[in-house]
């Protein structure tokens, strides 16, 4: 092993640069950041908890584009025993009206670019 020294410090050059991302965060202030989106005032509760719609919520419209579009199913009943109508600009932007404030914050911070708006109008936003 004559080129010990050299290895060691390729490896050590190597993880500095595929660690530096981390440690620019660290050093900026920025490694804590979470985005913070404006929650709606006038309702208090959603279609289910905040703690399921935060990593689910796609899912749960992927589900009720699927049930209204190929099942014709289009009221959606909680355990509480409400009942919603399965619609995006309806049922969830009536509260989360304003796009910018709500949705984009996340969507932007994480990088994703979903494809509601594909098919959906994209909403007049509300001052």
């Amino acid at each position: 092993m004559y080129d010990a020294g050299k290895i060691i410090a390729g490896l050590l050059i190597f993880l500095a640069l595929l660690t530096s991302p981390v440690w620019y965060n660290v050093v900026s202030g920025k490694a804590d950041y979470q985005p913070q989106p404006q929650l709606p005032t006038e309702q208090k509760e959603c279609v289910k908890p905040a703690a399921y719609m935060k990593p689910f919520h796609m899912d749960l419209l992927n589900q009720w584009r699927d049930e209204v579009v190929r099942q014709d199913t289009r009221v959606y009943g909680t355990v509480a025993g409400q009942t919603y109508d399965k619609s995006l600009t309806s049922t969830c932007l009536s509260c989360h009206a304003n796009k910018a404030e709500f949705c984009d914050r996340c969507h932007n911070y994480l990088g994703v670019n979903p494809y509601c708006w594909d098919c959906h109008v994209q909403p007049k936003e509300k001052m």
